[in-house]
Order: structure tokens, then C-alpha cells, then sequence
């Protein structure tokens, strides 16, 4: 691991250089130390793929002593990771998988020579990790989907991507929690709320989700909008 300072009031933490199921793990349980040890001066952390920007309050501590304190914790650190286990949620979605809502569950299947209910299969078929939080308030990046059915971002994005879309872009797959513009490729629609002013966030870092296909009725009945 490597420590850095990165701005005035930030050091980032760089666990690996590719993104990697094993890593979140460990990126949480470093986390979570420096939160117990250092949380009188830490202000934020954030997690990402392969690394944890660290923010510290500039008015109690300099960044000789912030890149000094997080580096005796990394350090400190047992070499045996945290039990996956540990990390994180299970989170089950719901999804309405239909070229009536995933504008491009056909042409996916098409070019990957599957037929639709066999992309369906292959998506339901596995847990994902969320990597990280970004975008948009909700959105979360996880991975990694079934190699046959990975597809590149959208040459051209859309303008206009409805609320609870399921996406897939590259190795990765994510469920857009409101109205935005986006490049992914839309393969059916959650009718789950994944961010609210209230509730904030259903999805945070290290959480495991495992997509479950439903009908368009049992999408309509849980709120889901076509």
C-alpha cells in the first residue's frame, strides 16, 4: 500500500492498480481502523475501487502528522485480511427484465450470441460487489458480470435514462437511481428506491447484490413506473 498526501487536506491510500472483489475488503477494514483510531481529525473517507482518500481537519492536524498517524495504522496491519463475510450487506433487487424497459437487452443478447433469457440468466446468476459509490446519489458501481454478457459503454449516451434502469457497461453493472443522462446498456428496470433525502443511500460500499427477475406485474405492484 502506498500512502500520499493529495491536496491540503487529504491523503489518498492506494491498495492495488486493478479493479479487484478482494480488495474492498481490505479497503474497508483500513477504513474503518482509521476511523476508530484517528476520528478525532478524519472528516470523511471514501472509498473506491483501489484506493481510500482520507480527509482531515487542516485546523488540528498537518499533513506530515495525517500521512504520518495513517501510515503506522497500514503499518500495524495484521497481513490477513478481513473474512469477506464480514464486509458489507446482502441486498436482493428486484428487476423487470423486457425490451419494453431494457432498450437494449436484445441487441446485448445479439451481439454476445446469447439468446435474451440467457443474458437474463447469466445476470440473475451471481452476487455483486459494489465497488464504489459515485455519479449520481445511489449509484452504485458493481461487478463483475458473466465475461459473455460484458458490453462496452454506448458510443453515443442517452440523454435521458428513467429512474431504476439496470445498466451494463464493460465488467460492470449498476441500477441508475434517478432520471440522468447515461451510456449504459439498459437491460431492465428496478422498481426498488436506491436513494431518497430521508433514507439516503440503500446501496454503500462492500455491499453484495444479487438481482432477482420479476414480472411486469410484480414490477407495477411494487411501484415500479414503465
Amino acid at each position: 500500500m502506498i500512502v500520499e498526501p493529495v491536496s491540503e487536506n487529504g491523503v489518498l491510500i492506494r491498495f492495488g492498480e486493478t479493479m479487484d472483489d478482494a480488495l474492498t475488503p481490505r479497503i474497508l477494514h483500513v477504513r474503518n481502523l482509521i476511523a476508530d483510531r484517528l476520528g478525532d481529525w478524519i472528516v470523511d473517507q471514501v472509498p473506491a475501487y483501489t484506493t481510500l482518500l482520507c480527509l482531515y481537519d487542516v485546523q488540528r492536524v498537518d499533513f506530515r502528522r495525517a500521512v504520518s498517524a495513517i501510515q503506522a495504522i497500514i503499518d500495524d496491519l495484521d497481513s490477513q485480511p478481513p473474512a469477506d463475510e464480514q464486509i458489507g450487506r446482502d441486498i436482493e433487487l428486484p428487476v423487470y427484465y423486457h425490451p419494453d424497459v431494457g432498450l437494449d437487452l436484445e441487441a446485448l443478447a445479439s451481439n454476445a450470441g446469447l439468446a435474451v433469457d440467457d443474458v437474463i440468466q447469466r445476470h440473475t446468476g451471481r452476487s455483486y460487489r459494489v465497488f464504489a459509490m459515485g455519479f449520481a446519489p445511489g449509484f452504485g458501481f458493481m461487478g463483475e458480470v458473466d465475461p459473455a454478457i460484458a458490453t462496452p459503454r454506448k458510443a453515443t449516451p442517452r440523454q435521458r435514462v428513467p429512474a431504476g434502469s439496470v445498466g451494463i457497461a464493460n465488467q460492470q453493472t449498476a441500477v441508475y437511481p434517478s432520471v440522468s443522462p447515461g451510456g449504459w446498456n439498459l437491460i431492465g428496470r428496478c422498481p426498488t428506491e436506491l436513494f431518497s433525502l430521508t433514507a439516503l443511500s440503500l446501496l454503500q460500499t462492500g455491499d453484495r447484490v444479487r438481482f432477482r427477475t420479476i414480472t411486469r406485474e410484480e414490477f407495477i405492484d411494487l411501484g415500479g413506473q414503465l
